[in-house]
């Protein structure tokens, strides 16, 4: 650190600088002696006397560098680390509400509890952030409309309150799953290529895509070289994504199953999770974190960083110096009297 670094929150502080010559300026006391032979010489008095002054002047510059407050600004790092640039888009659908499909038992809804699809995804994305330090997180959220919530930062404390704001009230009837993927893929649109990309779709359903709209969204995908994951949340009646043996119309004509076929048609690294418990989500979870971890560039930003308890503790000290010289001083005259 230099003082060409620094920044000044009061600069006009910093004219009273040449008060420094203050200790230097003392009177001195003239004498007349009759020879100058007379005067002994004292090197170490002369040494010691410039010390002392020199201790001032440092006690006043440090106190007025204190005043007018330094800080290193605010500026912007890149370190390389490992992980990702992870969207999280999240499904903020009514049935998003229910509780998860468990084979062999029938569950009712569940809007707001605790065992609801919404919920339990906050319980685990939050997990999966705080295992993340560093990664950079987008959030988008949709329903009939996606609301991209929250650019890519790196902002935990940010990503995490989003995630549970979205957890509150209870979720709209329909969904845009065509709006939702393009307007993810849109987070990275200008953004600096730093490594591994990924949306991270969290949906309990899918809706039938034009081929308008799949060109579109697969084109996207490419340009911005984004893997794509589903945690695809099976409600009580949902369809699994697996492979159907026979002929099964009703199977493959289902929305999930169109839009999983599609994603694998895509030309991007695609997985998807069929969640049907807690336990699944987290393994999910899990699987994910352990595949994502790779060279990544993060940009990070340091806050301003303000400078003056080094100067206070400079001063202090010096002072502590001239207090004890002083105190010395007094010492030897008495001594010299007695």
């Amino acid at each position: 650190m230099t003082l060409v670094s620094l920044q000044w929150v009061y600069p006009m502080v910093l004219f009273l600088l040449p008060l420094i010559v203050l200790p230097w300026l003392s009177r001195q006391q003239e004498k007349t002696v009759v020879w100058s032979n007379f005067v002994p010489v004292d090197p170490l008095s002369n040494v010691i006397g410039f010390i002392l002054k020199s201790l001032a002047s440092l006690v006043i510059a440090c106190l007025i560098l204190a005043l007018a407050q330094p800080y290193i600004p605010e500026q912007k790092i890149e370190r390389v680390g490992a992980g990702s640039e992870v969207v999280l888009l999240v499904d903020r659908s009514r049935s998003m509400d229910d509780a998860f499909a468990i084979k062999g038992q029938l569950l009712m809804a569940s809007v707001g509890k605790s065992d609801s699809k919404r919920r339990v995804a906050k319980k685990y994305l939050l997990e999966f952030i705080n295992k993340r330090p560093d990664d950079r997180f987008g959030f988008v959220l949709f329903s009939d409309k996606a609301v991209d919530l929250l650019p890519l930062t790196y902002n935990k404390e940010a990503v995490r309150a989003t995630i549970n704001a979205n957890a509150l009230g209870k979720g709209l009837s329909e969904t845009n799953i065509t709006k939702a993927l393009i307007t993810a893929a849109n987070m990275y649109d200008g953004q600096a290529y730093r490594g591994s990309r990924i949306v991270l779709l969290v949906s309990d359903g899918g809706r039938e895509i034009s081929e308008e709209a799949k060109r579109k969204i697969a084109g996207l995908y490419q340009r911005e070289n984004i893997s794509l994951y589903w945690l695809y949340m099976r409600s009580v009646t949902g369809m699994t994504l697996d492979e159907a043996t026979g002929d099964n119309r009703r199977w493959t004509e289902t929305p999930e199953r169109k839009l999983h076929t599609f994603f694998k048609s895509i030309g991007v690294p695609y997985k998807a999770f069929e969640i049907e418990s807690v336990k699944t989500f987290s393994e999910a979870m899990d699987a994910i974190d352990k595949q994502q971890y790779q060279t990544l560039i993060i940009e990070e930003t340091l806050p301003r960083e303000m400078k003056v308890k080094p100067l206070y503790i400079t001063a202090i000290i010096a002072m502590l110096l001239l207090v004890l010289a002083q105190i010395y001083t007094v010492w030897g005259v008495k001594k010299a009297g007695e």
